[in-house]
């Protein structure tokens, strides 16, 4: 530190001094803004001012962010809002084009369904591969490849590498479901001995827990001419067991009989102690610990009314389930003597979709369909309602049990996955080729269609737009969510499936008719791809509106900035002139004082 030197009397000149260098800077000061109509050059210049302008610019820039962020958004919701009305208008044209066909006037159109799903099933899987340019946007977070297969290889699959197709993978189920012989009792086992008919469900367990029909109620309308004995199904025991021991991870789709006979997945990841949550079981201190914590998983969830029949996983670590016990249901019809014309007999089959079929068979004279003739004697005419329960089961089995396998076969493939162990499932069959269940580990197989992400529980949250510091706006879509599936299974089976122009198969068209229609426009509560178009709709408004609001208030931070950082060019330039004017006062003033003298002062 310097002192400096003091002169007695100088007091007055050195203040003076001061006062006109600090003069001197304002003006500098002044005529910079006036040039530049900036406050300073640096923050420190603002003074008090610039922590507001730090703050300011710095939420000014999160605002840029997030508004940069929308329109990326934007753009992206926009492709996929547009893929994902394609695909509810290809199938809303599939649905018209069945609604249409089923009247008598468009019978001569249904040989053209075929071909004309094929078609839309092409344009689905085009809309559901929608890239921006630079990445794929329905593939959940793959976005490097496109989501889901091509048309040829889902509906043909791949020879070259021994994958079997959706084509291949319905006509496996149907011939499963339908059974062998020429003609089709759907697996229902059907004998005449005497003046008795039975029929029964297959004595295989795994037969009769998912394949072919199951035997519901057998109604007379006169028990004197035709008593029933029927026999309720129990059903049999699933017990778990894997060949060795889960890993953390390990996924086990777990096959379940709901309550009105169609069948379910539940998918259970397999989790070291203290990672158990839910969808998981808790992996224990050997394989059998494990199974009967997977068990108890099960058991942990809504199961009334239903049961296990059947898992599958990769192996290791091997799930798979045995069923033992139980018997299958079974129904006697006795002929007796007191059989008259009219007389007749329901019996109520149930498919595997969750619906019914009832056959009405009336004792006639047996020349139309649906009746059978009165023999001479009770054998004789057991026998000929034997072979009429033959025709009608068979003509089932073709139309409504065919459509429901086909379905439901479509649904597999396209519920199949890549993760271990969950591809489509496959039948398994005997020494003979009879199907006798399905495959525990179903890999390598059969083409998975789909390739992008199926880890995330909620396919929006897989690609978000930040909007806000505490709020983002999910737009991910997956081609594999539920209500594409559907739309894609309903498709391949029109597109696998072919339809004669003559009333003659319009009883197989109606059910093919009834059942993919259901897949195209699901009934209330269901998963639909306009639901999915909703979302998205919901999302873009959310961003829009979010944008809106982080441009007002940027601009509100913007103006706030200005009145920090900026001048007043006008009260600049009026400020300047004052100083001029001060400064060159004050220099008169002290030059005049400089010549003072004590001559010039007398």
């Amino acid at each position: 530190m310097t002192i400096a030197p003091f002169a007695a009397g100088s007091a007055a000149a050195d203040l003076n001094t001061r006062r006109l260098v600090a003069m001197k800077a304002s003006l500098g000061t002044l005529s910079n803004q006036l040039s530049t109509g900036r406050t300073a050059e640096t923050y420190g210049g603002l003074g008090s001012g610039r922590t507001q302008s730090l703050a300011a610019r710095a939420q000014i820039g999160a605002l840029d962010g997030y508004i940069a962020a929308a329109g990326t958004g934007a753009n992206r919701v926009a492709l996929a809002t547009a893929s994902v009305q394609q695909v509810a208008t290809l199938g809303s044209t599939a649905y018209s084009g069945l609604v249409g066909a089923q009247a008598s006037s468009g019978a001569a159109g249904r040989p053209l369904l075929q071909q004309s799903a094929a078609g839309q099933l092409g344009g689905v899987l085009d809309a559901l591969n929608q890239s921006d340019g630079r990445q794929y946007i329905l593939g959940g977070r793959v976005t490097d490849r496109p989501p889901v297969e091509t048309e040829s290889r889902i509906l043909d699959g791949d020879s070259e590498a021994g994958l079997d197709g959706v084509k291949a993978v319905i006509a496996e189920r149907q011939s499963a479901d339908l059974g062998a012989g020429t003609t089709k009792t759907g697996r229902l086992d059907l004998s005449a001995a005497g003046a008795a008919v039975s029929l029964s469900e297959s004595a295989s367990a795994g037969v009769r827990e998912n394949f072919g029909f199951t035997l519901g109620r057998v109604v007379s309308s006169n028990p004197g001419g035709l008593s029933v004995a029927l026999t309720a199904a129990q059903p049999s025991t699933a017990t778990l067991s894997f060949t060795s021991q889960p890993r953390d991870g390990d996924i086990v789709r777990v096959t379940v009989r709901n309550a009105d006979g169609s069948q379910g997945f539940v998918d259970l990841t397999a989790r070291t102690a203290g990672a158990v949550g839910d969808d998981t079981f808790a992996i224990g201190a050997d394989a059998a610990t494990s199974a009967q914590n997977l068990t108890a998983a099960l058991a942990g969830k809504s199961f009334t009314g239903k049961a296990v029949v059947g898992a599958q996983s990769a192996n290791p670590p091997g799930a798979a389930v045995a069923l033992s016990g139980g018997t299958p249901a079974s129904a006697s019809v006795t002929v007796g003597t007191g059989l008259a014309a009219g007389d007749s007999l329901q019996v109520t089959v149930g498919l595997r979709d969750g619906t019914s079929k009832t056959l009405s068979l009336t004792a006639g004279d047996g020349t139309k369909t649906g009746s059978f003739a009165i023999g001479a004697t009770p054998a004789a005419t057991a026998a000929n309602l034997s072979a009429a329960l033959a025709t009608a089961l068979d003509s089932t089995a073709r139309t409504d049990l065919a459509a429901s396998s086909a379905v439901r076969a479509a649904n597999d493939f396209f519920a199949g996955s890549s993760s271990p162990g969950l591809n489509p499932r496959r039948v398994a069959t005997d020494a003979d080729g009879n199907a006798t269940g399905f495959v525990a580990d179903p890999s390598g197989r059969t083409v998975i269609w789909y390739k992008g992400d199926d880890t995330s529980a909620d396919p929006r949250r897989t690609a978000t737009v930040p909007v806000s510091r505490d709020q983002s706006v999910g737009i991910g879509v997956q081609a594999n969510e539920a209500a594409f599936r559907a739309t894609l299974s309903g498709l391949a089976v029109l597109a696998t499936t072919s339809f004669g122009g003559t009333e003659t198969d319009t009883p197989r068209f109606d059910a093919y008719s009834a059942r993919v229609q259901a897949q195209l426009r699901p009934g209330d509560g269901q998963p639909s791809v306009q639901g999915i178009a909703s979302e998205l709709s919901l999302a873009s408004v959310q961003i829009a509106t979010q944008k809106t609001q982080n441009t007002a208030t940027k601009s509100m931070l913007e103006k706030t900035v200005d009145g920090v950082e900026t001048v007043s060019t006008e009260e600049t330039a009026a400020k300047l002139l004052s100083l001029q004017n001060q400064l060159q006062a004050s220099y008169q003033a002290t030059s005049m004082l400089s010549k003072l003298s004590l001559t010039n002062y007398l």
